[in-house]
């Protein structure tokens, strides 16, 4: 899964009045050290990356450079969103993919990327100039308006000037202060708009740059289509192993249970003492399919999953399993249905992983809301080792995952100890319970 910011597009930049002067004058002032900053890393590196390109330090240079830009221009959109009110539309930064030179080579080729360093550099004359004429304005204003408070601190002599002197070419005290102070009460009167206009110029760059609603619309439909093609996918696995799990125990159980109750019925009548055995044998055919038929459901959905809720049905698997396992739950209201299955999915795969193959002493389970989505965690000291490569148990896992547009982190080094951590998002898959 991609770095994506997905969010509600919003119309005309404007900046709603109940942010006040004073939220815009914030969002003024605080853009000069951010463009600065911003302004001096773009262009310091850039240079060193492209003139050192050829020998091959540049890259990485390039790469610290787009992500110190990335990292500037996400503080921009936030400031932005604040002092808007209202979310910006949505941009999308290319999945990484690869390591070494072909994930550096990722961040340089990304278009979002090279639009947060024209940012920067755009950006700051732009928010420069917002900063001068708010500051100028607000605090020449303020100072107009104040002018009688302080003009009798000002030189009185032949050589003075005033501002009402200079204009109409004759001395006048009490002409002075009036022109001061009404062009500092007329500053002031003004200023909303000032504000609001400088805001609007800077918040429409950010918005002109620093999003991409074509990009992310068109990133978000091949997620989707992703995630359908994984949701078919991790369905069509489910039924075949549901269908060779049925095939290979309980099925196989009653053929043996009908051939035993075949024999059973025919010594009935000649010799029922004979027959004795064989009905004892097919009740304990009978119990071992109900109890494999159990196990089947339980790894689709247990009853105590829909009755008690996913710490219950947690607790439970944990106690199934042949490794020691603790389990931490912590939710403060139910989440919906396909959250819970998705959840319980998730753990009971990844203990069977950990008894099958992990040669651990002990594990752990920790599920929790974090933000908009339930993070599952489990944690085992096993020998390690464990990845997401195709035709391995977690692969499953992943899928399952994609399909309700959850992430899947698996850590394992040599040697242990393996960390597969979830998220699901909690959001949107109310409609699928």
């Amino acid at each position: 899964m991609g770095d994506m910011s997905e969010q509600t597009v919003p119309g005309p930049v404007t900046v709603p009045r109940a942010r006040g002067v004073l939220g815009g004058l914030r969002y003024l002032v605080l853009g000069l050290p951010l463009c600065i900053v911003a302004f001096v890393v773009a262009i310091a590196g850039f240079a060193a990356g492209v003139s050192t390109f050829v020998v091959w330090v540049g890259l990485p240079i390039l790469t610290f450079t787009f992500v110190l830009c990335r990292r500037l221009a996400d503080v921009e959109r936030r400031a932005t969103e604040r002092v808007l009110g209202r979310p910006l539309p949505p941009h999308h930064y290319r999945p990484r993919r690869g390591r070494g030179a072909i994930g550096l080579l990722g961040r340089v080729v990304d278009p979002q990327s090279w639009r947060d360093l024209l940012h920067a550099v755009i950006g700051f004359p732009v928010r420069l100039t917002a900063f001068i004429v708010g500051v100028v304005w607000s605090v020449g204003g303020l100072g107009a308006a104040l002018y009688p408070l302080w003009e009798w601190s000002l030189p009185h002599d032949q050589d003075y000037n005033g501002l009402f002197d200079l204009i109409t070419g004759s001395a006048s005290r009490v002409g002075d202060v009036a022109l001061n102070t009404a062009l500092g009460v007329g500053m002031l009167l003004s200023l909303p708009f000032v504000v609001r206009t400088l805001v609007a110029v800077r918040a429409g760059v950010a918005r002109g740059l620093l999003t991409n609603r074509n990009a992310a619309l068109r990133a978000r439909a091949e997620q989707l289509a992703a995630g359908r093609r994984a949701a078919v996918a991790a369905e069509a696995a489910t039924l075949r192993r549901l269908e060779r799990d049925i095939h290979d125990g309980p099925q196989q159980r009653l053929v043996r249970l009908t051939m035993d109750l075949e024999a059973a019925g025919r010594r009935l009548d000649d010799d029922p003492e004979r027959a004795r055995p064989l009905i004892a044998e097919a009740l304990a055919q009978t119990h071992e399919a109900l109890a494999e038929l159990r196990a089947l459901s339980r790894g689709i959905a247990p009853p105590i999953l829909a009755d008690r809720g996913l710490g219950a049905a947690l607790a439970a698997a944990a106690a199934r399993s042949t490794v020691p396992v603790s389990v931490d739950v912590t939710l403060r209201d139910r989440p919906a249905a396909a959250v819970e299955n998705t959840a319980y999915f998730v753990v009971t795969e990844a203990l069977t992983n950990v008894a099958k193959h992990s040669g651990a002493t002990h594990a752990s389970v920790e599920v929790g809301p974090e933000r908009d989505e339930l993070v599952v965690s489990v944690t085992d000291d096993g020998v390690g080792g464990a990845h997401l490569g195709k035709g391995h148990g977690l692969s499953g896992l992943s899928e399952r995952l994609s399909a309700v547009e959850g992430r899947l982190d698996v850590t394992s080094p040599e040697g242990g100890p393996t960390v597969v951590r979830a998220w699901i998002p909690l959001a949107g898959l109310e409609e699928l319970s």
